[in-house]
């Protein structure tokens, strides 16, 4: 065991954040400390690590071993560049890389005893330099540049010109390169784009010390964790296994736990009409029964109500008017910032009731696309067609739409100046703005409590398109779940950015991938997006363009995205034939199983016609099987071929 919690209370201004916390983390171990916004999970890491005392309870940290922390935003000042300042963790090899160049160019004019000395020295540095794997460090350290999302060349930038997020990407690539037996990291994918995050999904996987992490990112913590610790209701619960596990077992919990609730409640309910029907007789024996029942009563155990959603955010998306079938048609999209191009002759379509993930590393224009189709930017070239009676929603990631200088019930009046103050109210409260809450300026709220008013106006607006960029940023993950439900049910259509991978693959129906100045199109969700992602890109991306006349460039864009929709509708054509020959064979064999076993039954074993007649079934049935079974072939060589291409 490398850490251990012992009931850990902590309070702030007479109120308990949390009391009687109580886990431990073994060697080797990596678990999430997971728990809805507020609920003191950065405070408990700070306690952990010193930095804030408990108000009762004991950590314990194991002798000799050694902790890394990053808290969430951890920016360093250095005008080192980003490599000088990751080298700087491996001070230990650089010393020991110098002090053998040095004896090597020592031992060139060195003779006899003298010479023996420096060739013992140079043999223990150079064993003790392997030992901590020196040669590989250089690699080591640009590995992680490279896997922490920065671009070939950045190696070279200067860490104070970085912006805040790169910073602490900084801070994480040392962190990880120092290796510390327990790794502890709050938040540790806000600033990183999806490949960066399956990056550390890899190394975290297979790191050999023990990690904490805090996260919101399910899908993240799916990958790597094997224990999970919630903090809900001020207490701290531990769950065995992933997330997944974590939520299964959690509603299980509660289940149980308001079934309990429900039994004393009905119970109590019971005995208190038993009672108060005994003492309206007014006789006394009735009057000491009633005093006997109510003596039982109180010796009862209050059972609590477990925690439930009505302090969570629960709304609806509902459109006011029903679009087209064809909701957006994009033709030739392409949109730079002086030289940086960030794509090029772009096409897409979307249907309606359509829920399509727009993904991508960071810089590649998701939100400018995002932007242009709100008129909030313009493309450079290409025109977007929007359907009949297309009404659009749009969802900024950084809520520029909000108003500072407002309050949050002036943001919602300004904007639907038609409904009454007990209206508004209620609106805000679905989204728990309630009392003088309402009264709050926007500059003054948390961005997790500006993604709530964007997402009130979002559902006031009847929209029956939405645009939504990164929707899920500042929401804790019980608010992610009811946005998850809500857009599920939602019968307009949805475009979204997104970095939040199990939110993709509970609510996408497409996904389409903006990659190197291109778009690929997946018609499924995010781990049908990770099955084809290799063969698409092997596609559309890899071949190099012919030499070709001018002004053929567009139109082979063009080709390519039809060519694209074309193999992928062959693609569900042949896998549809594939599954319906498979079901057609246990079919057929369940009911030949069927009649083997009416064929056996003791009564039909002496009546001839009975036999006469369920052997031409069979030998129908047979036929029928082989039949089946040569057609399931095809289909077989069909869907092979077709993922060939």
């Amino acid at each position: 065991m490398i850490l251990s919690c012992s009931h850990i209370n902590k309070y702030f201004h007479d109120e308990t954040l949390f009391s009687d916390v109580t886990f431990h983390i073994n060697d080797g171990e990596r678990a999430a400390l997971v728990g809805n916004n507020g609920t003191g999970k950065t405070t408990l890491l700070r306690i952990i690590m010193g930095e804030l005392a408990p108000d009762g309870g004991e950590i314990s940290i194991a002798r000799e071993k050694t902790v890394g922390y990053l808290p969430q935003q951890q920016g360093c000042h250095s005008d080192k560049t980003i490599y000088e300042e990751l080298l700087e963790v491996k001070s230990d090899i650089v010393e020991l890389d110098r002090n053998i160049r040095e004896m090597e160019q020592q031992m060139q004019n060195a003779s006899g005893r003298n010479l023996d000395g420096l060739l013992e020295k140079y043999h223990r540095l150079q064993t003790e330099f392997e030992a901590k794997d020196g040669y590989a460090c250089k690699s080591q350290i640009m590995g992680i540049i490279n896997g922490l999302g920065f671009a070939d060349g950045d190696a070279g930038q200067c860490i104070d010109t970085l912006s805040g997020g790169q910073k602490t990407r900084v801070a994480l690539g040392k962190l990880l390169l120092l290796e510390p037996d327990l790794l502890i990291l709050d938040e540790p994918t806000n600033h990183l784009d999806l490949p960066s995050i399956q990056w550390l999904e890899n190394y975290l996987s297979g790191y050999k010390g023990s990690v904490l992490i805090v996260s919101h990112d399910r899908y993240f913590l799916d990958r790597i964790t094997q224990k999970v610790i919630e903090i809900a209701q001020k207490k701290a619960t531990v769950f065995t296994g992933n997330y997944s596990d974590y939520a299964r077992k959690k509603e299980q919990l509660r289940n149980t736990l308001l079934k309990q609730y429900e039994n004393y409640e009905q119970t109590v309910k019971h005995q208190e009409a038993v009672i108060e029907k005994l003492r309206s007789f007014n006789r006394e024996k009735s009057i000491r029964r009633a005093e006997s029942r109510q003596k039982m009563l109180d010796k009862l155990t209050p059972v609590e109500k477990p925690y439930d959603a009505e302090r969570s955010i629960h709304f609806e998306l509902s459109p006011e008017k029903t679009s087209g079938n064809d909701v957006l048609s994009v033709e030739n999209f392409s949109k730079s910032f002086g030289n940086n191009l960030l794509f090029d002759r772009i096409n897409f379509e979307i249907k309606r009731s359509e829920r399509v993930a727009l993904i991508g590393k960071n810089g590649t224009g998701k939100t400018t696309l995002l932007k242009i189709l709100c008129g909030r930017e313009s493309a450079n070239r290409g025109v977007a067609r929007f359907g009949t009676n297309v009404e659009i929603g749009y969802y900024d990631q950084e809520h520029n739409l909000l108003h500072d200088d407002k309050t949050i019930f002036d943001e919602i009046h300004d904007d639907y100046p038609e409904l009454n103050h007990t209206k508004i109210r209620n609106v805000l409260a679905a989204f728990l703005f309630t009392g003088e809450d309402v009264c709050k300026k926007i500059s003054l709220l948390s961005g997790g409590e500006k993604g709530r008013v964007s997402l009130a106006k979002l559902m006031l607006s009847k929209a029956n398109f939405l645009l939504l960029d990164e929707p899920t940023n500042h929401l804790d993950m019980e608010s992610k779940e009811i946005l998850e439900q809500a857009l599920n049910r939602y019968t307009g259509t949805v475009l979204y950015v997104s970095h939040d991978r199990y939110f993709i693959n509970k609510t996408a129906t497409r996904i389409l991938d903006l990659t190197q100045k291109k778009l690929l199109s997946y018609e499924g969700d995010y781990a049908y997006y990770l099955e084809k992602k290799e063969l698409i890109e092997r596609l559309y991306l890899n071949p190099e363009p012919s030499p070709s006349p001018s002004g053929s460039t567009e139109s082979e864009s063009k080709l390519d995205w039809k060519e694209q929709k074309e193999r992928e509708a062959n693609r569900r054509k042949a896998e549809n034939a594939y599954k319906k020959a498979e079901e057609r064979i246990q079919e057929i064999e369940g009911k030949i199983a069927e009649l083997d076993a009416t064929m056996s039954l003791p009564e039909n074993a002496s009546d001839a016609q009975k036999l006469t007649q369920l052997s031409v079934e069979k030998e129908q049935l047979e036929q029928d099987l082989e039949l089946t079974l040569e057609q399931w072939e095809i289909c077989m060589e069909e869907l092979e071929k077709s993922l060939e291409l």
